[in-house]
């Protein structure tokens, strides 16, 4: 069975970083793109960062642009989002996604994982 289980969230003040990882249980996670979304209260859920199968191309939001840094380890079947500068508009739940195709569609996602929640205080 897939599982896509997140870590890392939690409370932090505006300014400071957290770095949320994503534990996929995929027999072949090689082959599919990895990605961060985020959904915010009253919110539609958002992408905020994509990479590859073999992690040489990268994609990110406007906003988070600069910010964060999305990562994988193929040999640990994990991928990371390292978030920098945080701010109050960065609170959301964030999940990991999975899926064969890149760039990631939200709407084409195969597998999602529960999300951690990420909160800024101001």
């Amino acid at each position: 069975q897939v599982q896509l289980v997140e870590s890392g969230g939690g409370l932090v003040q505006a300014g400071g970083s957290l770095r949320l990882s994503c534990a996929a249980s995929i027999p072949t996670f090689s082959n599919y793109a990895m990605g961060w979304f985020r959904q915010a209260p009253g919110k539609e859920r958002e992408f905020v960062a994509g990479i590859n199968r073999g992690g040489g191309s990268t994609s990110y939001v406007d906003s988070v642009k600069g910010r964060f840094t999305i990562s994988r380890d193929n040999a640990k079947n994990m991928v990371s989002l390292q978030m920098n500068s945080l701010n109050s508009e960065d609170t959301a739940v964030y999940y990991c996604a999975a899926d064969r195709s890149y760039p990631l569609n939200i709407h084409a996602i195969r597998y999602w994982g529960k999300g951690t929640l990420v909160t800024v205080s101001s």
